[in-house]
């Protein structure tokens, strides 16, 4: 595939695109939308052709297959991650976000509080407070370069309060694969707290060369007593518009709660959701995935020797996800001054890190997964932005 070729999305109703004036206040003609979490690469053959083939079956009513479809998802699991699950922990939802809102409504009472570690996938508080629960923000400390989680710390702040712990694994924004050892004492600090961990995985497949993502319950099988796996096929494939997250529960319980109140709001998945997730996780999908992850590693390559010609702009190191998160604070300037080259010099339209809470207020996050001539024009307007800091 020729991932260097530019699928024009603009006038699609692409959020990406035709948002960005809105969401980003970025109105320049020639702005490159490098914000939200979708890659600008063209759509895989075998998901078009799964698209076509439904078209074709002229069939949009009431389906069958979920079970299909679960299959699917527990084939990608055992392949692609050594992971084995049993279909019947799995319950699809509308989404990735909905599958989030779903366990915060379902596990929580209004006013509870509900643990995140910041700078961390702003979503995550938004849906927090908009379920009338309480976010507890944990800024996450910086050693060596990458996060750290500090349960110490974070222990001796707890009340009692404290029922959920919303967490992004592999890490949105930074790209930080946690270890077995984190999973496993990030297991033992929620068990022992008496909190109820939902795991964000859907960057799951864009690894790094050299990196390997662990699941929870590989790490720590004993998590299955207390924790929930939420994922989707929507970031590796670039599928979200067809609105479909799986929810992995092991343990009996909390599955019935889950599948109970999916029940009572008739939720089923979207037919096309179903359809191109099953032509996603395939070995089709496997190949194409291999091959879109080499081409963002060197994106991520390119991308990070124009930063290094910008004095004291300083990106995290990635292991993972196509999230660039670059530090500015070290430039001499405040972040206003940063985000009006960023935004109006460079006409670069990033993602603004104070909206991924306490600790991201001198960071912006790039989308990297674009076509490379877009992204070396990206660079090049970077540079010529902090000209004089060269």
């Amino acid at each position: 595939m020729n991932f260097d070729e530019f699928p024009e999305r603009r006038g699609t109703n692409s959020a990406k695109w035709d948002g960005m004036r809105a969401a980003t206040g970025v109105t320049a003609p020639d702005a490159i939308a490098m914000w939200i979490a979708d890659k600008d690469f063209s759509t895989p053959d075998f998901i078009k052709e799964a698209a076509q083939k439904q078209v074709d079956l002229d069939n949009y009513g009431y389906f069958t297959g979920e079970g299909d479809l679960n299959r699917s998802i527990a084939w990608w699991m055992k392949t692609r991650h050594n992971w084995d699950i049993d279909t019947d922990w799995i319950t699809n939802t509308y989404g990735l976000g909905n599958a989030i809102a779903l366990c915060i409504n379902i596990y929580t009472e209004p006013d509870d509080e509900i643990i995140v570690f910041t700078p961390v996938y702003h979503e995550f508080t938004s849906k927090i407070l908009r379920a009338g629960r309480t976010p507890k923000q944990w800024a996450m400390p910086i050693e060596n370069g990458v996060y750290q989680l500090d349960l110490e710390g974070l222990e001796a702040t707890l009340t009692g309060k404290e029922k959920m712990m919303l967490f992004c694994s592999p890490h949105n924004p930074a790209g930080r694969i946690w270890t077995p050892e984190e999973l496993r004492e990030l297991s033992a600090f929620c068990a022992r707290n008496d909190l109820l961990l939902v795991s964000d995985d859907i960057h799951h497949d864009i690894i790094y060369p050299g990196q390997t993502y662990t699941p929870l319950l590989i790490a720590a099988p004993e998590a299955a007593a207390h924790s929930i796996v939420v994922t989707a096929a929507s970031k590796t494939f670039s599928i979200a518009g067809v609105r479909l997250g799986s929810v992995i529960i092991a343990d009996a319980g909390l599955r019935e709660r889950f599948q109970s109140f999916v029940n009572a709001l008739n939720i089923q998945p979207n037919l096309f959701g179903k359809v191109l997730t099953q032509a996603a996780y395939s070995e089709r999908g496997a190949a194409w995935t291999d091959e879109m992850r080499a081409y963002i590693d060197g994106n991520h390559r390119l991308f990070l020797e124009g930063l290094a010609d910008i004095p004291g702009v300083t990106p995290m190191p990635m292991q993972s996800t196509f999230l660039s998160w670059i530090d500015f604070s070290n430039t001499g300037m405040d972040m206003d001054e940063v985000i009006r080259r960023v935004t109006e010099d460079a006409r670069i339209a990033p993602s603004i890190g104070a909206d991924f809470g306490k600790g991201g207020e001198n960071f912006l996050r790039f989308n990297i997964a674009l076509p490379r001539p877009m992204l070396q024009e990206a660079v090049k307007r970077l540079q010529a932005a902090f000209a004089d800091l060269q």
